[in-house]
């Protein structure tokens, strides 16, 4: 069992729902963005995913967007990333850690060096979100064997022709996205997602995660009661972007979760 299914087994058995952090890594600098990942568990997060910061991230809004050029102008890279993960670990080995990216960074660093440098950092899984699933053998494949979770995401188009295919090698958990469009763009409506999740889990035994559009407790709350748990990304990184202290971010991480968890 990974740090993820181990997690999400304890949650079940407290009858909680998680709560799932999204950071960008090195934003607004290196030093900064492990203060606030260090912080997160003593927040309420059950899971953290650390942004790989790129180029080109098709998938994000501009919150994420800027977050991404921010921490690229301060120098971070995939291996400034990774020892983020390793200095994190130095006093947390229970927290598990989700990678999110594009694969670019990734095939440069080479997929067996990176998979080795994940796992010895101490990564649980990865999302990847430009290699869908016809590409398994690129990246999925090769993470399982060395122990990694690769978790994919569904989203409102993913029809019931498709959504098998989704699954088929997905392990961790599954990444609901409620609302079609980019990161930040959108409020999430849990009438919307309760029947979504619903089907996903009609087809698989993974906890099924939203994400996309939670910026309150409120709201946080409300998708939590119809999922097995929540994720927040640009809210929290619209947080670090207003400069506040790390104290500061960490109290409204601390809001969302306790919704979250209410759920």
């Amino acid at each position: 069992m990974t740090r993820i299914d181990q997690t999400f087994a304890k949650l079940q058995s407290e009858g909680r729902k998680a709560f799932v952090s999204y950071i960008m890594g090195g934003d607004p600098d290196l030093e900064t963005s492990l203060a606030v990942m260090k912080g997160l568990p003593g927040a309420g997060v059950d899971i953290i995913e650390l942004g790989v910061p790129f180029t080109d991230p098709m998938a994000d809004g501009p919150t994420i967007q800027l977050a991404g050029q921010r921490a690229l102008e301060g120098g971070q890279t995939l291996a400034k990333t990774l020892d983020m993960v390793r200095r994190f670990r130095e006093g947390d080995d229970t927290t598990p850690i989700v990678l999110m990216g594009y694969y670019n960074p990734i095939y440069a660093r080479g997929v067996d060096q990176f998979l080795s440098d994940a796992k010895s950092a101490g990564v649980d899984g990865l999302i990847v979100v430009d290699l869908p699933p016809e590409e398994d053998d690129e990246l999925c494949i090769p993470a399982q064997a060395a122990g990694l979770n690769f978790i994919r995401l569904a989203t409102p188009t993913t029809d019931a022709k498709r959504l098998p295919k989704v699954l088929q090698n997905t392990s961790g958990f599954v990444y609901y996205v409620s609302i079609t469009g980019i990161t930040g763009a959108a409020a999430a409506q849990a009438a919307d997602v309760g029947p979504e999740v619903a089907r996903i889990k009609a087809a698989t035994d993974l906890p099924v995660i939203v994400g996309f559009g939670i910026s309150t407790p409120d709201t946080a709350e409300a998708i939590a009661k119809v999922a097995d748990g929540c994720v927040v990304g640009s809210a929290i990184v619209k947080e670090i972007a207003s400069g506040k202290p790390v104290s500061g971010i960490l109290d409204y991480v601390r809001s969302l979760a306790d919704g979250a968890h209410r759920g």
